[in-house]
C-alpha cells in the first residue's frame, strides 16, 4: 500500500526542468533509493518532499496528509512534516554534547522533560551511543558523528526518513558497516526510508525498490535485481554496474564489429531491433573465455584485484572488460583469445 505520494510533481529552475513530472508511490516501511549522476534531479525530488523545495507543478502527500499542492495552493513548512533527515555532511553542533545534539529537536517542540529523556535514550541506546552521551561530537570518528545525527533523526519517532548522501564522507569500512545498520534501525522503527546516493553498491545492499533518474525524467523503477538483470534501457544498462559497449555494423542479417570480424553466428539482436549501427552490450562478470567461436580479441591488459582478475579486450579497433575469478585459467597479456557472451544485451546505437 502507498505510503508516500507524488503526482505530477515538477520542478523548474528557469528554463531547466530539474524534476519532470514525476510519479511515486513509495510504500510504509519501504526502503526506496534514488539513483543517478550528478544533476539528474534526485536530491531536488528529496529537497520538495522535506519541503526545502517548493513544487512548481505537482501534488506531494504522505499518508492522509497533503504536503504541497501547487494546484490548491498549499505549502506545509519542513519544521511541520515531522521527518528524520540525514545529510551528507555530519550536522553536529561540536558545542554540545552528543547527548543534547540528540535532545535538542524534542527540546524544539517542548516535549515534557521525561519524554525527552526517554526517546534520547532511546535513540542513543539504538545507534550504540549512549556510553558516549557526555562527550562531545568532535571526539568521535566519522562514524560516531553520522551516528548522532541518525539518533537525532531518530528521536522525534519519524514516519519517513530522509537521506542525502549520508555516507558519502566516510571511509568504504565504515560506508560499509553503517549502510547495514541504517538498515536494522528501519526494521526496528518501522519507518520508511527515501535514500539519496550516487553509490550503486549503497542501492542495491539498502533497497527494496529503485528509482533511476536521468535529465530529471525515470528511466526505471524496480527492485534491485530487475535493475541490474533487466535494465530499461541503454542508459540504465550503462549506469548500474559495470559495462562494455561494442558498436556493430549490421546489414542484410550480417553483423561485424566495427573494425573488426563478423560476429558469430548465434550472436544476433532479439526482436525487430535493426539497423546500419547497433550496440552490444555486456556485463565484463558475464563473459567466458571459449577455445574458438567467440568473439575474437587480444588480451592487452591483465589486472591482478583480489578476488578477480580484470582484463583488456582488444577487439577490432574497440576494447572491452573481461572479469573473471582468481582461481580462473585465462589467457596472458599479448594472446588471442575467444569471448563467449552469458547475457547479450542490444540497443540502438544512437540511444543515449
Amino acid at each position: 500500500m502507498s505510503y508516500v505520494r507524488l503526482i505530477d510533481v515538477t520542478k523548474r529552475f528557469g528554463q531547466v526542468t530539474a524534476v519532470d513530472r514525476l510519479n511515486l508511490e513509495i510504500g510504509k516501511g519501504e526502503c526506496f533509493s534514488m539513483l543517478g549522476p550528478s544533476g539528474c534531479g534526485k536530491t531536488t525530488t528529496l529537497r520538495m518532499v522535506a519541503g526545502f523545495e517548493d513544487l512548481d507543478e505537482g501534488e506531494i502527500h504522505v499518508g492522509d496528509r497533503l504536503l504541497s499542492s501547487k494546484k490548491r495552493g498549499y505549502y506545509l513548512p519542513p519544521e511541520k512534516r515531522d521527518f528524520g533527515m540525514v545529510f551528507q555532511a555530519f550536522a553536529v553542533w561540536p558545542h554540545l554534547s552528543v547527548y543534547e545534539n540528540v535532545a535538542f529537536p524534542l527540546r524544539v517542540r517542548k516535549l515534557p522533560a521525561s519524554e525527552i529523556e526517554r526517546r534520547t535514550r532511546d535513540a542513543l541506546t539504538s545507534t550504540n551511543l549512549l556510553d558516549m552521551a557526555a562527550k562531545s561530537p568532535e571526539d568521535l570518528s566519522g562514524g560516531g558523528k553520522q551516528r548522532v545525527a541518525l539518533a537525532r533523526a531518530l528521536a522525534i519517532n519519524p514516519d519517513v526518513m530522509l537521506l542525502d548522501e549520508p555516507l558519502s564522507s566516510l571511509d568504504p569500512h565504515l560506508r560499509e558497516e553503517m549502510r547495514f545498520e541504517i538498515k536494522d534501525l528501519q526494521r526496528q522503527y518501522g519507518f520508511s526510508i527515501i535514500y539519496v546516493t550516487h553509490d550503486q553498491a549503497e542501492a542495491m545492499a539498502l533497497s527494496d525498490r529503485i528509482l533511476v533518474m536521468k535529465l530529471g525524467v525515470v528511466q526505471q523503477i524496480d527492485t534491485p535485481l530487475n535493475v541490474y538483470s533487466h535494465p530499461a534501457n541503454k542508459f540504465v544498462f550503462s549506469f548500474i554496474g559495470l559495462s562494455n559497449f561494442l558498436e556493430v555494423a549490421g546489414e542484410d542479417g550480417s553483423y561485424r564489429i566495427l573494425g573488426g570480424e563478423p560476429l558469430p553466428a548465434g550472436l544476433r539482436p532479439d526482436g525487430e531491433l535493426t539497423g546500419p549501427r547497433l550496440s552490444l552490450a555486456s556485463r565484463p562478470s558475464e563473459i567466458d573465455f571459449v577455445p574458438d567461436g567467440g568473439i575474437a580479441g587480444t588480451v592487452l591488459r591483465k589486472s591482478f584485484l583480489g578476488e578477480i582478475v580484470d582484463y583488456q579486450i582488444q577487439v577490432g579497433e574497440q576494447t572491452m572488460r573481461v572479469e573473471k575469478g582468481r582461481r580462473s585459467v585465462g589467457p596472458s597479456v599479448g594472446e588471442a583469445c575467444h569471448l563467449s557472451l552469458v547475457r547479450p544485451f542490444w540497443y540502438p546505437a544512437d540511444e543515449a
